[in-house]
């Protein structure tokens, strides 16, 4: 039996990377729409500060996702916060919440506005 792990390695490589530029501009799309800069998407702690500016949230909050179990909780209300200043309901948090490479692009290159 042939081994394919040597053509699965390079397929999952390509699929991932494909997948992480994909959200990244999905980010800077929707960081875009809500009058941040863009190019925040890819700085990877000043995004998520970004990210809690476009919910709504006070920027201090970065510091609650440093403790663990807290952070759970913060970054629920930061989808919930998203969703409704792009004016989405809860089941649209639910899904940023465990589908956000399906649900970011919705809100990047969808209809949806902010509503800050």
């Amino acid at each position: 039996m042939d081994n394919n792990v040597g053509t699965i390695i390079p397929i999952a490589i390509v699929l991932y990377l494909g997948i992480l530029i994909f959200m990244l501009a999905s980010m800077w799309r929707v960081f875009e729409k809500a009058g941040r800069p863009g190019w925040a998407a890819i700085i990877p702690i000043y995004n998520t500060y970004i990210m809690l500016l476009v919910a709504g949230k006070p920027g201090w909050w970065l510091l609650l996702l440093l403790i663990p179990f807290v952070n759970i909780v913060i970054e629920i209300l930061v989808v919930v916060g998203v969703a409704q200043k792009f004016g989405k309901g809860g089941g649209f948090a639910v899904g940023l919440l465990f589908l956000p490479f399906i649900f970011f692009p919705i809100l990047a290159f969808g209809s949806a506005e902010y509503t800050g």
